[in-house]
Parts: C-alpha cells; structure tokens; sequence
C-alpha cells in the first residue's frame, strides 16, 4: 500500500530530474550557436520548467516540501555540459536525448508505485509532456540540424 509520503518521495524524485533538465537545457542553450536550434531548446526546456511547477504544486498538495535542486541529477547536467564544450552541438543534443528516454522510462517505470491519485496526475500531466519533449528532441536529432 502507498501512503502519502512515498507519493512524496518518489514526487521529490521525479522533481529533481526535471530541476536537472532545466539545468541541462540552459547549459546546452548557452553553448548553442544556432539560433533556430536554441529557440526549439527554449521550447523544450519551458515544458520542463511547467512540469517543475506542476511537481512542486503536487507535493505541497500532498503536505510536502519540494526538493530545490538537482541533487545527484546535477551531475548528469555538468557532464552535458562539458560534452558540449569538448565535443560540440551534436553530443550535447545526444546527451539531451539520453536525459529524455531517461526521463521518459523513470516515469513509466516508476508509476506503478505510486498511490491511484497520483497516478493519475503523473499519467495525465506529465507523461504526456515527456513524451513530446522526447519526440522533438529526437526529431531535431535526426533533422542533420545538428
């Protein structure tokens, strides 16, 4: 049975790793000379930055205090970008899409542990907006772009 804390902690997890997907686009926008290709980053990132929102808004529903940073996500968010220094554009949107399959599957894998709520929610709110990160990024992966 689930209880309210563990939809918290597994809340607070999911949390950390759009905190760090947040982090890991701005680096990769920073680093980004096309124009074009930073707007679509901006775009993706702006959907991780909803799910942020959503995920602390969540939490506090549950009675719960939101995580305020990456944790150990943030490492994944310095190794992006110091692919993007070392290696260029392509690494960095490759290790992009690397952090949205694995976005993706943390929260296809781990949805059935939380209670049916909260299923609810990370089924209905932010499954969704993964998957279309996901497909974009992919999508500007394969467009020969970058």
């Amino acid at each position: 049975m689930t209880t309210t804390n563990d939809d918290i902690k597994q809340l607070n997890s999911f949390l950390r790793g759009e905190i760090s997907a947040v982090e890991t686009y701005q680096q990769c926008i920073d680093k980004m000379d096309d124009a074009s290709v930073s707007t679509q980053l901006r775009q993706l990132q702006a959907s991780h930055s909803t799910r942020v929102t959503k995920l602390q808004q969540q939490i506090r529903t549950l009675g719960g205090t939101p995580e305020t940073d990456s944790g150990v996500w943030g490492s994944f968010a310095k190794l992006v970008e110091g692919g993007a220094k070392v290696f260029g554009t392509s690494a960095a949107i490759a290790a992009l899409e690397e952090g949205e399959d694995h976005g993706k599957s943390d929260y296809k894998g781990d949805l059935k542990d939380l209670s049916p709520t909260v299923q609810q929610f990370v089924r209905n709110q932010l499954v969704p907006e993964q998957q279309k990160t996901h497909d974009a990024l992919s999508a500007l992966k394969k467009s020969n772009r970058v």
